[in-house]
């Protein structure tokens, strides 16, 4: 009779494995705590004390650490193992199930002190896994219920599973306890060792270029692309297409609701609010129609039938949005090479990461003004309420977009960006070329300050009426100075927005 071992922290999850090996009659033996709870759901297990006669030591630390129990998953179809077996008295462990101590969300936790943190490091689990793991040719390992399913029916099906499938369940095994060691190796050193475990999502067709090869890794398995769901997908997603995905995804979230953001290489060409995400749409596509074609899309709230019938004529690589109508996906659907992705909302990310020749660099995620910001108004016109509106909506918009970003707001929407600019002057002079007459009456917001008085003095001429920028350049009164003598209004924030 098959026997497996189970050993689970949080246990609910597990339950229709258990159900289902005893259910094909598999024994169990498990740990002193899953027994319990596996005997409050009608399943007979012995426990780990029952096969060793060793009873738990050190108030819990030791419980499954005895010969009788590695021996039994680690033995192999040799006829000494067998002799050593029989020596022993151990049975042959054909299954290990186990969910470690929660150390991970222990140490989210503010108030946990050292010696709670040190009591969350699993020995014996983590110990069993890399046992079963190793012995994959014999033994079947699962950290993830998720995979009980599959096992389960290999299991009815074949009365084995295959070795592909062990290989597989060993290697998710093996990057648990990596995943697991490297938080405790991270803690323990404040934060002076790090290690970022990845999974490989897919291969693309290739990188920036076709010379390039390229692939999607996650931090979780079977993530997903950017944590959503493929609801349409013609050509495969290329690195490209994700880069900009991402960058839309990350842009959106900042703007009020229903809004959208257009990106094309990595930089926003238009972004917009409205009363209706299809408003929002016409307004951000008329901020740059041309950069639009073959554009990312993002959408912050449900896409409807309206919005996609006003996207009907636009060449788009992929649209995204948290969820989408039934008429809306119908009308999708006819459209060629389209790839349509409902996203969930973008969570705060605790760390960035960029790759430098051989190193990392790592900084804080830039989620917006820092709480208790204040803005200051320097010049001597204050804003007009309409002016203050679109001020508002420029700053959300200026972040995004690629350093030296200078972006021209007019009814919550932008009318010309310039981004990427080895200096600022020729941010405004692209920004005021791409909105043209649509200039005058707009407010410009830019990411840092202004170094000379050149850039107000171009914003003025094109007809801008109100400028937001962080302050503290040492010209700062020359570039207030300019303002009020071009009759300009002017508010500090205090807080720069560089994106490189």
């Amino acid at each position: 009779m098959p026997l497996a071992l189970l050993s689970f922290w949080e246990k609910d999850p597990w339950l229709p494995l258990a159900q289902g090996l005893h259910r094909l009659g598999w024994s169990l033996i498990a740990s002193e705590g899953t027994a319990r709870w596996l005997a409050e759901h009608g399943i007979p297990a012995r426990t780990i004390t029952d096969l060793t006669q060793v009873p738990p030591l050190l108030e819990g630390r030791v419980k499954t650490l005895h010969p009788k129990v590695f021996a039994g998953i680690l033995a192999r179809d040799l006829p000494q193992d067998q002799a050593d077996l029989e020596r022993l008295q151990a049975p042959r462990i054909d299954l290990v199930a186990v969910s470690l101590y929660p150390f991970q969300e222990v140490i989210r936790q503010p108030e946990a002190s050292l010696e709670t943190v040190l009591e969350h490091i699993d020995i014996g689990g983590v110990a069993l896994l890399r046992a079963a793991a190793k012995n994959f040719p014999h033994v079947t390992v699962l950290v993830d219920p998720q995979d009980a399913a599959p096992v389960l029916h290999e299991l009815e099906t074949q009365g084995e599973t295959t070795l592909a499938t062990r290989r597989g369940l060993a290697w998710k095994a093996f990057a648990r306890s990596t995943a697991y060691d490297a938080a405790i190796a991270h803690y323990l050193s404040e934060g002076a060792f790090t290690a970022l475990p990845l999974y490989r999502q897919r291969v693309l067709r290739y990188g920036e270029n076709p010379h390039q090869q390229a692939e999607l890794w996650s931090l979780q398995p079977e993530a997903g692309i950017l944590g959503g769901r493929v609801l349409k997908e013609g050509k495969p997603l290329s690195f490209n297409n994700l880069v900009d995905l991402d960058a839309a995804w990350r842009a959106v979230q900042r703007l009020p609701k229903p809004g959208v953001v257009i990106v094309k290489h990595a930089s926003p060409c238009g972004l917009a609010t409205g009363s209706t995400v299809a408003e929002a749409f016409r307004k951000a596509l008329a901020s740059d129609p041309v950069s639009a074609f073959g554009s990312v899309i993002a959408v912050n709230t449900t896409l409807d039938e309206a919005a996609a019938q006003a996207m009907w004529t636009l060449f788009i690589e992929v649209l995204a949005a948290p969820d989408f109508t039934e008429g809306a996906l119908e009308i999708l659907q006819r459209r060629k090479n389209l790839r349509v992705l409902a996203l969930p909302e973008a969570p705060p990310a605790e760390a960035r990461w960029r790759s430098v020749l051989g190193g990392m660099l790592r900084q804080d995620d830039d989620p917006g003004d820092p709480e208790g910001t204040t803005w200051q108004v320097v010049t001597r016109r204050e804003p007009t309420e309409a002016e203050w509106e679109d001020l508002r909506f420029a700053w959300l918009a200026v972040q995004p977009v690629l350093s030296n970003a200078v972006v021209l707001v007019k009814n919550r929407a932008t009318v010309g960006i310039g981004g990427g600019q080895p200096n600022r002057v020729d941010a405004v002079r692209l920004a005021v070329m791409r909105a043209g007459e649509r200039a005058r009456g707009a407010v410009l917001a830019s990411d840092a300050f202004f170094p000379f008085p050149d850039g107000v003095e171009e914003a003025a001429k094109a007809g801008v009426t109100a400028v937001i920028q962080p302050g503290g350049s040492i010209r700062d009164k020359e570039v207030i100075a300019a303002a009020d003598r071009l009759g300009l209004a002017m508010v500090f924030t205090g807080v720069r927005h560089f994106r490189h």
